[in-house]
C-alpha cells in the first residue's frame, strides 16, 4: 500500500471555491481526477490540477524509496479537503473619505492518495471473521 500526501498553503483561492472544485475529484482515480481538472472551467482548477500531480510524483517517488511496486492507474484520492487560511486585509476608498474593507482570502488545500490494497485489506479480513 503506497499513500501518498501533497498540500499547497497560502493560495489566493477562497476556500468556497475552491471546496466546489475539490468536491468534483473526491473518491476518484487519480488519473481521471487529473483529466477532469485539465477540462474544469473554475480557475481553484488549475493549482489543484497541479496539487494532484504532485501527490502522484510523490507516491513514485514514496514507492521507489521503499522498493515496492506502484501502477499509477490504481492511485485514487482517498481524501482531499480545504481548510481556510489567513485574510489578507484590503481597503478601497469610497465616497465622503470613509474607508471599504476588502477581504483577499487563502486557502490551504491538502490532497491524500492513496492505492487500493488497505481497502481491500480491511474487508477481507472483517469478511473472513464473519463467515467463521
Amino acid at each position: 500500500m503506497v499513500e501518498s500526501t501533497a498540500r499547497v498553503k497560502h493560495i489566493r483561492v477562497t476556500p468556497q471555491k475552491a471546496r466546489r472544485v475539490v468536491a468534483l475529484i473526491k473518491g476518484k482515480q487519480a488519473q481521471e481526477a487529473l483529466a477532469i481538472l485539465k477540462f474544469a472551467p473554475q480557475s481553484a482548477s488549475e493549482p489543484i490540477y497541479k496539487l494532484v500531480a504532485s501527490a502522484v510524483a510523490n507516491a513514485r517517488v514514496k514507492a521507489d524509496k521503499d522498493n515496492e511496486f506502484l501502477d499509477e492507474a490504481d492511485l485514487y484520492v482517498k481524501n482531499a479537503y480545504v481548510d481556510e487560511g489567513t485574510t489578507l486585509k484590503r481597503f478601497q476608498p469610497r465616497a465622503q473619505g470613509r474607508a471599504f474593507q476588502i477581504k483577499k482570502r487563502t486557502s490551504h488545500i491538502t490532497v491524500v492518495l492513496s492505492t487500493p490494497e488497505d481497502a481491500d485489506a480491511a474487508t477481507a479480513g472483517t469478511s473472513k471473521k464473519a463467515s467463521k
